[in-house]
This record gives C-alpha cells, structure tokens and sequence, in this order.
C-alpha cells in the first residue's frame, strides 16, 4: 500500500482510477486547476482594491492652507491611497518666505520640487513662469504616474498644472472651481474647470456655474472650503501668545489690523496706486497693523517699492512679514479689529469669525459674502478707505458659514473611494438638448433675443415669441386639437409660422420652451401622462420633432412648474429663495421654487398642487381620485356645479340670462355670486376653502415665505385663501404673503424663461 501511494504520487506516474465505495482523491489537474482559478480570484480581488494614487500640487502659501486638510484626510487612509506631493510656484523662493517648509513640518514627503517661477513679477514673467512649469512636470508625472491629480483654485501656476494633466491623460480634480471674483482669476479658474475631470465646489453659487458651464452634475461635489475644517475646529485658548508673537507683547484682541493685499493684473498701475492710498489710510488711522507681502501676481515688485517708499517695515505700529502659518493666521484674523485688501481670505475664512472687513478694488468682485464685508469698489483716495477703517474698526458680526460647515474633507476623501478608474477618461460635457446647429451669417447684434414659447393648455393652443424683458411680442392662438396626430402637427405648423414671422419681427429665436398640462420629464423633453384634460397626451416625445423641424434647442416643463418659473424671472417672485405658484385654470397645478430653483422631485411630479386631497370622499377628480383640490377649485369643477344649479333653474338671478347656444360656465356661477345667489357663493366659498387648505398642507410641508395664486380664478380665490390660512395654520405660517400673480400669460412667459435663462448663463 505504501509504495502504491509512492508511485501515485510520483511525477509522471500512472493515475489510478478511484475504487469503488472509496473516498474521491483529487488528482494533480484538479489540484493545478483550483490553485490557478484560486491565484486568478486573488489577482482580481487585488485589482479591485488597488490604492488610488493621488498626486497633490501646490504653488504658494494660499492653496496650500486649503490642500493641506485634503492631504491630511489622504494621508489617514493608507490603505487606499499613495499620496504623492508636488510643490512648484512661490513656494521655493525665499522673498516669499520658502514656504515649502511648512509643507515638511507637517510631515509629508515632497516626491518632487520644481522651480518654476521667472522673477519679474510682470505679465511676461507670468507666462514665461508657466511655459517653465509645463517643460518641467512631464518628466515628474511620468515619474510619479498618478492616478488623478488635486489642484486648487485660480492661479497661473494651476493652470500649468491642469494643462500637463490633462494632455497626459491622468485626471484631474479641481478643487474650488465655478467661484466668480474678479480680474485675470476668473478666466484661469473657468480654464482649469474646462480641463477638470471632476470639482468640489464650495458654495451652491458655484455649484450652479459649473453646470451652466455645460460640466457633468454627476462629478460636481458641493463639499464646502476644505480651509473651513480646520478654522471652524482651531483652539482659541492661546491666541493672546499667537497676537503678541506677530505684532508685539503690548498688542491686544480687537485691537489691531490685518492687511493683506495683491495686484490686480488686468490694471497693475490703478492697483499700485490703491495699494499706496491703503497704506497712507493705515498709517493714518494709526493702530497695530500686521501686513503681509503680496503674492508673485504681476506687480508685486512694485507693491513691495512702494511699502519701502513708505517705510512701512520700520515703523512702530507695523509688522510686515512674508508668511504666517495659516493655524496661526486665522488665529491673528479672527481676533483682528478689522481685515483690509483685496484677498479671497477676507471675503472667505474672515466670516467664519464676523471679523470686519474692508474689500478693496475689484479682484473679488462676484464673490459672494457675509454682512462682515463692506466693499469699496472705487478705492480712488485716501479718506475713503480711512472712512470705510472707521466703520468697520471694532465691530463684530454675526459668523457666517457662506463656504463651509466644517465637514469638507470627508465630503472630498468619500468622493476620491468613488471615482472609478474604468470610467472613460474623456469628460464629457452636458450640453443644451439640440439636434443640428445651422449657423446663421447674420450680424444678430441688432436683433432682439428671443423665445419661442408654446403654452398647451386644455382649451387652447398658445405660441409667443418672447424677448428677454418678458414682452410678448406676438401672440397665435387656436383651439386645442382632441388627436394626438392633429395635436402635434399643429403645434408643427404654428411654430414653422412663429419662426418665420420672427425674422420679420427682427426676433432672433434662441429655443423653444414647451408649457404643458400633465407630468413631464424635462431632461427627455418627454410628456410622460396627462390627466383627461388633455386627451392621447402619454409618453409623448415633444423635444424631437420640433428640434428636427425648427433646428432649436427645446425644453418641455409641466405648465404649473412654468407658471413658477415665470414668476421668478418676471413675476413677483424675483430675487425670492422659497416660494410656491399656484395656477387656477381649467385645473390646478403649480410649481415649488426652493433655493432660487425650481423642485422636480424623484419622479418629476413634486409641484402636483391640484392633485392634493383635501377629502376622503369628495367630489371624483380628472386624475381618478377624488377629493383633490382641483376637483373643487378648478374651472372645470365650477363648470360642473354651474350645470347642476343651472339644471335645478337656481343659477340665474334677476339681471343673468343664458342664451340658448351658450354653455354654462364657471364665468355664470361667479356672475351668479356676484348677483346675489347664495347657493352660487357657496360653492365659491367651499371651492376657496378646499384651495385654502391645500395651500396650508403646502406650507405646513416646504414653509415657502410667499404663495403666489395664478391664473383665471386668483383674484376669486385670494381674500379665502388668507381666511384659511389664518383660521387653520400654525401660527409660524398665518402671516406668509399671499399674493396673486400680476403676469398676465405665466405659462407662456414661463415656457420662455427655460430658454432665456440658459441663453443668459443662468442654469435650469
């Protein structure tokens, strides 16, 4: 038996079959094959959990404060990432404070340091500086080969950044992009977000201009200022020592100022001279003043003539330093009497603390800010900015959390673990639905930019061309058609002439927005089902056939969603971050504005406001419920309940007739009300109420600040609501403005908004 087995099991021995009733013994195949399905399942398990390389770049002093929480989150999951850094730009020169060192003191390994920058410090330098930059990182991001590279912000050095990135194929993620300030910035921040593969972002403002910039919604992370984590968590127990080290042992929490200011490089000698008419203020004023050296933008080496010229470093009330570790910046600006100059950290990290801020000039115009702030945009003399020191000096406001709550890290490192490395490296860009461009050799300059709207209600048929003021410059009507083939061939038809007469007009059509009764889906252009008010009116694809036909852009929205939207950009509620529309017509709809956008809801039917119930067994409904509220208050509810009293001959009152060709409508009970019929002012009264209390279940859910009534029957409605609402509301929601609409065609002037406002940049 023993040698048996010795043979067996000998190389290139004979294989004997397994006996019958014996145990099965694995023969070396079997064995050969499990061990390579077993190394292949772990060759896969290890592709699947390789760590995503992460290559961080920065350039100076300022990104790094906002890349430096990134790293430490990278940092803290080993085994997910490699994190490599690389530091190019201002960091590595020594007038502006080596501040590579930083970097290493908060121990992390630089893989690569280039020397990038030109010294100049003028608009050649600038270019010259990234020209450098993109011959030297190639061979470094060969080297490193990363997986995806972090980059901040708006800053030439960036742009070389994301420009070598980008034509090397590694993807890139930008962080703080779709931000508006103000000069050269702007035009460099929007570049790098055209080359980003992915963003975080930090404001829902920003949010928004990136996908108006056509950038992918599904690789927008709105995580906050990754800065705000570590300000918003800093220990204030020992700025006293943090005061006195900067700014000498007699200074004082309140008491002192924090300049900082940089060159505007699209007017370097407008910016000196302000930068001189700062200083003279502050030396005027006369209190404890830390400055910093401006940043290596164009013009900085004149800034720095001028603090000499004004012997700023030696003065007794002055400090002037390269570089102040940002622990003990922020700690230096939340304890400062008042901040002043032109940089971001004013409009950004100071409203954290409500310090007092002076912006000067216009390199952060568009940023969006706190009360804290108070700008002078024209900082063209001395007394003006001394004015501004005495009314800022010593106040404190309110915190503001404009860019941040504290969480941005994990918000970004979650965002990292989510990017899949299979997913095609070409970005794609979220253009306007639009089915050919025909290019037109016109001067259009004189032309008046336009809409082409069509408003589809139960009745009627209604297509305006619409300027960008909200005139309706011309109006078609005709009667809805009952087929869904004689339907779309008319809305053809009067479009085709719409167009047509636009030319004439001098118009010059930018799309065609589409106002329908029913539920639609408006990223498809689809009309997924109407209610029976609109018959044959499901799954109807209207985006495709008008944009083969008229070669336009076209968006397609419920009609109550565009009531809402006409409200917001013509109506009155303009400038309004919550409101509610509501439309009283043949039906009841509406629409739900919430942040200054319009809500869609999971399955685009969030704004349904007709089809809430307000009964368990009310009167039957067009949806097939009953109860709702448009089976009470909608024209066609009234319509009913004027047949019925006029059938029972208690519609008519002394001064009413009928003839016999006319039918009876919602017009003859309101008339019939207004005569004095009891059982007709009834049935308005309860239609109100059922309206009334619809709104309150609206406030009572999304607590909009206005309500909006619309349509036909507002006016009939309106003093009822209020009654309502007053007699059933919590008494947090009985003061809410009810107010009724003063657009004479919301759905149409809706209809155009979807079309004007992407025109204008505005995204919808």
């Amino acid at each position: 038996m023993h040698s048996e087995q010795s043979q067996g099991n000998g190389m290139g021995s004979h294989i004997h079959p397994p006996r019958v009733g014996s145990v099965s013994v694995r023969g070396p195949h079997a064995l050969y094959f499990e061990n390579l399905s077993r190394q292949k399942a772990t060759m896969e398990k290890n592709i699947n959990q390789r760590k995503l390389r992460v290559c961080v770049a920065t350039c100076n002093r300022a990104d790094y404060s906002k890349l430096a929480p990134i790293m430490f989150g990278i940092k803290a999951e080993p085994d997910r990432f490699v994190l490599s850094v690389v530091v190019i730009g201002s960091h590595l020169i020594d007038d502006y404070g080596n501040t590579y060192r930083m970097i290493e003191q908060d121990d992390f390994d630089i893989q690569a340091r280039l020397h990038t920058i030109v010294r100049g410090e003028d608009e050649a330098s600038m270019v010259e500086s990234v020209g450098l930059a993109l011959v030297k990182l190639p061979d470094v991001l060969n080297r490193l080969n990363p997986d995806i590279i972090v980059v901040h912000g708006d800053r030439f050095d960036a742009l070389a950044l994301a420009t070598s990135a980008a034509l090397m194929n590694i993807r890139i993620l930008h962080i703080e992009g779709g931000e508006v300030s103000g000069t050269i910035d702007d035009s460099i921040r929007h570049s790098i977000t055209k080359l980003a593969h992915y963003h975080a972002c930090c404001t829902r403002s920003a949010e928004q201009h990136l996908i108006a910039m056509c950038e992918d919604h599904d690789r927008i992370l709105l995580a906050g200022c990754p800065s705000y984590d570590k300000l918003l968590s800093v220990n204030n127990k020992d700025y006293m020592s943090v005061i006195k080290m900067w700014l000498g042992d007699d200074a004082k929490s309140g008491e002192y100022i924090v300049a900082l200011q940089h060159p505007v490089t699209t007017d370097i000698k407008h910016s000196i001279k302000m930068f001189e008419f700062t200083l003279d203020a502050l030396l005027s004023f006369n209190k404890k003043t830390l400055i910093l050296f401006p940043n290596i933008d164009a013009g900085s080496k004149e800034m720095v003539r001028v603090m000499r010229k004004k012997g700023v470093e030696h003065h007794p009330n002055f400090r002037a330093v390269k570089h102040v570790p940002f622990e003990q910046f922020i700690q230096l600006v939340a304890h400062a009497g008042c901040m002043i100059g032109n940089s971001s950290c004013g409009v950004r990290e100071a409203g954290a603390f409500g310090t007092p801020v002076i912006n000067l000039g216009t390199r952060q115009t568009g940023r969006e800010t706190g009360e804290n702030v108070l700008h002078v945009r024209d900082a063209d003399t001395q007394n003006k900015i001394i004015h501004a020191l005495q009314l800022q000096f010593g106040k404190r406001y309110p915190c503001s959390k404009i860019y941040g709550d504290g969480n941005a890290v994990p918000r970004i490192v979650k965002f990292l673990k989510s990017i899949s490395l299979d997913e095609p490296l070409q970005k794609k860009f979220c253009f306007p639905p639009v089915k050919e461009s025909i290019s037109q050799d016109i001067d259009h300059i004189l032309e008046t930019l336009s809409a082409l709207a069509v408003d589809l209600g139960g009745t009627n048929l209604r297509i305006g061309i619409v300027s960008m003021t909200g005139e309706i410059i011309k109006k078609y009507v005709q009667p809805n058609p009952k087929t869904y083939e004689d339907r779309i061939e008319l809305i053809l038809k009067m479009c085709v002439e719409a167009a047509s007469e636009a030319v004439k007009l001098n118009c010059r059509i930018l799309g065609v927005g589409i106002s329908t009764g029913g539920r639609v889906n408006p990223r498809e252009g689809v009309v997924l089902h109407s209610t029976k008010l609109i018959q044959e009116w499901s799954s109807v694809d209207l985006r495709t056939p008008l944009s083969d036909t008229l070669h336009l852009p076209v968006w397609v929205d419920n009609d109550g969603n565009c009531a809402a939207l006409a409200e917001r950009k013509f109506g009155q509620g303009k400038g309004i971050e919550d409101f509610v529309t509501v439309i009283t017509g043949t039906g009841i709809g509406g629409g739900v504005i919430h942040n200054h956008e319009l809500v869609h809801g999971s399955s685009f039917c969030a704004g349904e406001l007709g089809h809430i119930m307000v009964s368990f067994d009310g009167p039957d409904c067009m949806c097939g419920s009953r109860g709702c509220v448009e089976a009470y208050a909608s024209g066609i509810a009234l319509q009913r309940e004027a047949k019925k009293l006029h059938d029972e001959d208690m519609l008519l009152v002394e001064g009413m007739s009928v003839k016999n060709d006319e039918s009876v409508s919602a017009v003859h009970l309101i008339q019939a009300a207004k005569f004095g019929n009891t059982k007709a002012s009834n049935i308005l009264k309860t239609a109100g109420t059922a309206l009334g209390i619809g709104v309150i279940n609206i406030l009572h859910t999304i607590n909009p600040s206005l309500v909006i009534l619309s349509g036909v029957l507002a006016n009939q409605y309106v003093n009822v609501v209020k009654d309502v609402i007053r007699q059933r509301g919590l008494a947090s929601i009985q003061n809410v403005d009810v107010v009724v609409s003063s657009l004479s065609d919301p759905a149409l002037l809706g209809a155009a908004s979807m079309v004007l406002d992407y025109t204008t940049r505005r995204t919808y």
